[in-house]
This record gives structure tokens, C-alpha cells and sequence, in this order.
């Protein structure tokens, strides 16, 4: 069976001398790990196509039990992200997301769009990268089946007086006079801007998922309440998020 297909190279790793094994996050097959035989040699086109982070068109090949990448031509290495350490571990973190969540073989174009776009706003530096962090975890969550409900509250159905309080492990929101007593259900309270937000991220059309505004102060929640999210439904240390927060300082 042969592919031809964009695609993003979520990881590369060197065997023997000249051959590289990379794991794609391509359009017309999720997630795929394939064999770059003599990736590694100086000449031609496929040692920078297949570099973790660089997007281009693929030729793959699949022979029995393994898949070949036949050709690979780079269309963006992402230069900018690779010129600085924060920058560079967010892309580390959002390839270990993609890994994680997305399952191997599932044909979901929406996926590489969200990648690819997220990964263009990073490489410019124009946009916060605690926006970009949060927008990318709360929409990777909701298309891979983890979508919270946030449109009412979900003991009375209302959004009333009293604050907006977010349950990470379930995905629901709760207003004041229904949030369960601490120690019943970890809640964290959400600013209003954060909340619409939050709503935005998730419902949005795409062409629209980036367009919010918020102060540093309502980025830095934003971000920490998707973190908390992500973390309590996949249920895993993610060692690229620990080490971007390191590097980062956070």
C-alpha cells in the first residue's frame, strides 16, 4: 500500500548509521510510525524532512507488518521555534500530545490543521504562548473524544449569580449555589473572560479558534485550568510538559 500525504514528524529517532524510525502525524492516516532507511545522509531532501518538527509531503510505503517512508520533501522546518528553548519545548509538548492522544491509523484531517496552524502561530511569536498552549490542549482533548461540557451548570442548568466553578475530572461546571463542598468534587473557579474563553476553544469554528483576547492574568488561568484538564483525563506524567514548565520556569 502506498500514501502520499502532508504531514508533521511528531518524533525521529537515529538507527545504525544512516536510517532514522519517525513517527508522522499525517492527513490521511493519524499518527504513523515509519522507516526512514538513509534519512540521516548528508545529501538529498530526506534528512531535514524528517527532523521531529518539520512539515512537507511524504511517499509511504507498507510492506507487511512495517511502513517505509519513500520520499520526503520539507516544506517548513519551523526555524523560529528551533531558535529558542521555550518555544521549542512547547512544540516537544504538543508532538508528546498528538502521540498520546491521537490514535495510530485514524484518517481525522482536523488533527494535522491543528497542528500545523498551531505550530505556524509559534513560530512567528506573535501570539502568547500560554494561549497557544491552552488552545491546542482543550481542542486536541475535545476532537480526540475528551470534549467537557460547559454549557450549563450541571446541578441546576443555569449559569447564575455566585462565580463559574470548573471540575477537571469530569469536565463540567458548576455556578456558586450548586459547586459541591471542597473535598466532595475538586472544583477551581473561573473568571468569566476565562470561561467564554474556554467556550470558544471548544466550540468555535476553526477558522475562528485563535481569535480571543485575554489579559496576562486570564491567560495564566486559562492555561492552568486546561492544564488540569488534560492531566485528569489521561491520567499520565507527560515528561515534555514537566520539562517545558521547567525550562520556562513555571
Amino acid at each position: 500500500m502506498q500514501l502520499g500525504t502532508k504531514g508533521v514528524v511528531l518524533s525521529a529517532k537515529s538507527l545504525e548509521e544512516f536510517d532514522r524510525v519517525v513517527v508522522i502525524l499525517t492527513e490521511g492516516a493519524g499518527v504513523v510510525s515509519a522507516y526512514a532507511k538513509g534519512a540521516r545522509r548528508q545529501k538529498g531532501s530526506m534528512a531535514p524532512a524528517t527532523e521531529q518538527l518539520s512539515y512537507g509531503d511524504f511517499q509511504l510505503f507498507r510492506n507487511r507488518e512495517r511502513t517505509y517512508v519513500d520520499r520526503a520533501e520539507a516544506e517548513n522546518i519551523f526555524f523560529g521555534i528551533r531558535q529558542d528553548m521555550d518555544r521549542l519545548t512547547l512544540a516537544s509538548y504538543f508532538c508528546q500530545l498528538c502521540r498520546e492522544l491521537i490514535p495510530e491509523g485514524e484518517s481525522q484531517p482536523g488533527y494535522l490543521h491543528l497542528m500545523v496552524n498551531t505550530l505556524t502561530l509559534l513560530d512567528r511569536g506573535r501570539m502568547p504562548l500560554n494561549q497557544l498552549k491552552a488552545v491546542f490542549e482543550l481542542r486536541l482533548l475535545t476532537m480526540a473524544g475528551y470534549m467537557p461540557d460547559l454549557v450549563a451548570c450541571a446541578g441546576c442548568g443555569e449559569l447564575g449569580e455566585g462565580g463559574i466553578f470548573f471540575a477537571p475530572v469530569s469536565g463540567v461546571v458548576y455556578c456558586g449555589g450548586c459547586c459541591p463542598a471542597p473535598g466532595v468534587v475538586a472544583t477551581v473557579p473561573v473568571a468569566p473572560g476565562v470561561f467564554e474563553a474556554m467556550r470558544h476553544i471548544i466550540y468555535s469554528e476553526f477558522e475562528r479558534l485563535f481569535a480571543f483576547r485575554l489579559p496576562e492574568e486570564g491567560l495564566a488561568q486559562l492555561a492552568g485550568v486546561s492544564e488540569a484538564y488534560l492531566l485528569a483525563q489521561v491520567e499520565r506524567v507527560l515528561p515534555a510538559l514537566s520539562f517545558y514548565k521547567t525550562v520556562c520556569g513555571k
